[in-house]
């Protein structure tokens, strides 16, 4: 049973699948269903096709980004604010999934999870912490960043115009 709220899910800005299929990126809404925790993200990504696997981009509540990657049977996950983790059951289910335990503190955001994430779709795990470590950027700017140096940023732009 999932910890995650109506409200939570209603504070989710949006959640959406991008894949590599016959050199195409392809973009889908993650269903509702889909966002109880990081297993069932990973789950339903694993109902995508293409070599890279899938690749989940969450915004939540204008604050933080959650990115899980499966390939087979790894899972890769990063949380942009391990700071959520305490009020969010979604960003909760990161840090369980990789086992840290979250010290708060409010002055001292930081990423939780694998910035190498995307490095061999072409963003380092040093450009991804930098993207994460710009506070003036909104979650939407920061997945449409990622979009953009991973190649699927004209698509992203499109599906978030829908």
């Amino acid at each position: 049973m999932s910890d995650v709220t109506d409200a939570e899910i209603s504070a989710i800005d949006f959640a959406v699948v991008a894949y590599l299929d016959d050199s195409t990126w392809n973009l889908a809404e993650l269903p509702v269903h889909a966002l109880d925790d990081v297993d069932a993200i990973a789950r339903e990504l694993r109902r995508y096709p293409g070599e890279s696997g899938a690749l989940a981009l969450i915004a939540i509540d204008e604050d933080f980004v959650i990115l899980v990657r499966a390939q087979g049977t790894l899972v890769r996950v990063l949380l942009s604010d391990a700071t959520a983790a305490p009020d969010w059951a979604l960003a909760r289910s990161v840090v369980d999934h990789l086992g840290v335990h979250v010290e708060v503190d409010e002055e001292e955001q930081a990423p939780a999870g694998d910035l190498a994430i995307l490095a061999d779709l072409g963003l380092s795990a040093a450009d991804m912490g930098e993207l994460l470590d710009d506070f003036d950027l909104l979650p939407e700017d920061v997945l449409a960043e990622i979009a953009e140096v991973v190649g699927f940023g004209d698509e992203f732009d499109e599906f978030l115009d829908d």
